[in-house]
């Protein structure tokens, strides 16, 4: 009888023979999320599960689901929240998505003595948001629901992203507009959101720019973040809209006037002089002053098992006559070879944790949030050198050639939309990031596909 008892608890822990679910990690009102492992084996992942006849059952519910499924299918990008798979039952619905160790961002501020962060480490995870949200803009998703519950962290560690070096995802679609849910006017009419997040044309149930929208709640957020508290914070919502219309805000001491000056331009109340997310990633300098380099190769390192370098030695390399000759920088051939710039090459004798040291010291410097990936390191433009706010990572991999020399491979890999019959839509600044490697570059050149 125990035996049967052990064996039916064990098959009801499974997840029609795909998943086997852990812990409860948490639950909302509709939906409980559990940590579960893939049968076949590999990365841990989280299910969401809801009830069916719930769901069916509550007003607005199954259009939020749908919603939530359609966006997160649709965008791909190293700060979005990913959904792996649906499964279904005629009972239960699961939504595999990746797992975010870390919890919420909100949590983790709570949990500091100040319950805020130093502007360095605001500033890395603000840069990530706001890339994220620059991407899903840009593809016609308007998340209106931002706010720092939805903001999950990747490292579930001590420092993570509340120390400025772990990797944010931004969660919970379920109140996204997608560009078939917009009037005839092109505009958005729901008001939804959390009220302390919510633009006031929001509140005031006018008809709105979902992108502009998303942009007074990272005002709001990257407030939080710095101040330790909400600028705008009432039991009534009226009387918290009418303080938002007016700017009745008031910063702390110890945040920076460039600081002030970003988040007066995302907490304008008119939505037409309002600072778009795409603009603030593109241009802001608030984005361009220099990262903390202790912090940054911190960042690329957390929570990456080993190395945060892919090393290859020599058998894997195959080098031939081409490639020997377009190692010299003045035989650099690859001009005749189209326009295609998403790779490069250089030698260095530098040894490889030297060259993975130096590769993120220049990204900071060029105002890059620069995180640690197994193959390499991952680089979100945010203004600096292309101005793009493209999702875009670039692996890094070395080969030893004759001791001590070696081959440095760099290319950069994009998200989908973002490129043009093969070509990325914005370059990537090479020269400048040539330029701040420095002497670690003994030659330079363009790799092509012939």
């Amino acid at each position: 009888m125990d035996a049967m008892d052990s064996k039916s608890k064990k098959q009801s822990k499974s997840l029609l023979g795909k998943y086997e679910l852990g812990r409860l990690l948490g639950r909302g009102t509709f939906a409980k999320v559990y940590l579960a492992r893939p049968v076949a084996g590999g990365e841990p992942v989280a299910v969401k599960v809801l009830d069916k006849a719930e769901v069916m059952a509550t007003e607005g519910m199954a259009p939020r689901v749908l919603r939530e499924v359609t966006a997160m299918r649709r965008l791909r990008h190293p700060n979005v929240l990913r959904l792996h798979e649906v499964l279904a039952t005629r009972a239960k619905i699961y939504l595999v998505m990746e797992l975010a160790p870390g919890g919420d961002l909100l949590s983790r501020l709570t949990s500091l003595p100040r319950r805020r962060l130093p502007e360095h480490a605001a500033r890395r995870v603000f840069a990530q948001l706001a890339a994220a949200l620059a991407y899903c803009h840009a593809r016609g998703v308007a998340h209106r629901d931002v706010k720092p519950q939805n903001v999950l962290l990747l490292d579930a560690g001590a420092g993570g992203a509340a120390a400025g070096g772990g990797v944010i995802k931004v969660s919970d679609f379920g109140l996204s507009a997608l560009p078939d849910t917009l009037r005839d006017d092109g505009r958005l009419h729901t008001a939804c959101g959390t009220p302390a997040y919510a633009a006031p044309e929001v509140l005031r149930r006018k008809s709105y720019d979902g992108a502009k929208a998303d942009a007074w709640s990272c005002g709001v957020i990257l407030f939080v973040l710095l101040a330790g508290r909400l600028p705008f914070d009432d039991a009534n919502v009226a009387d918290m809209c009418r303080k938002a219309q007016r700017r009745e805000y008031a910063f702390p001491e110890w945040v920076s006037p460039a600081a002030r000056r970003l988040i007066n331009r995302l907490l304008d109340p008119n939505p037409a002089t309002r600072l778009a997310v795409a603009e603030l990633v593109a241009a802001h300098p608030w984005f361009k002053r220099s990262l903390s380099v202790d912090s940054q190769l911190a960042g690329m390192l957390d929570g990456a098992p080993g190395r945060a370098l892919e090393f290859r030695g020599p058998a894997a390399l195959a080098v031939n006559a081409f490639d020997i000759i377009s190692m010299s920088p003045g035989l650099d051939l690859s001009g005749l070879f189209g326009k295609r710039d998403r790779e490069k090459r250089f030698m260095t004798t530098e040894s490889p944790e030297k060259t993975m040291e130096l590769i993120g010291r220049a990204g900071g410097k060029l105002g890059y949030v620069v995180v640690g990936n197994k193959k390499g390191i991952e680089c979100l433009p945010l203004g600096g050198l292309s101005g793009s706010g493209m999702a875009a990572m670039m692996t890094v991999e070395m080969s030893e050639v004759v001791p001590p020399l070696m081959l440095v491979e760099l290319r950069i890999e994009v998200a989908d939309g973002d490129e043009d019959d093969g070509e990325v839509k914005q370059p990537f600044g090479w020269e400048e990031l040539r330029q701040e490697l420095g002497d670690v570059v003994r030659a330079w050149h363009s790799c092509q596909d012939f």
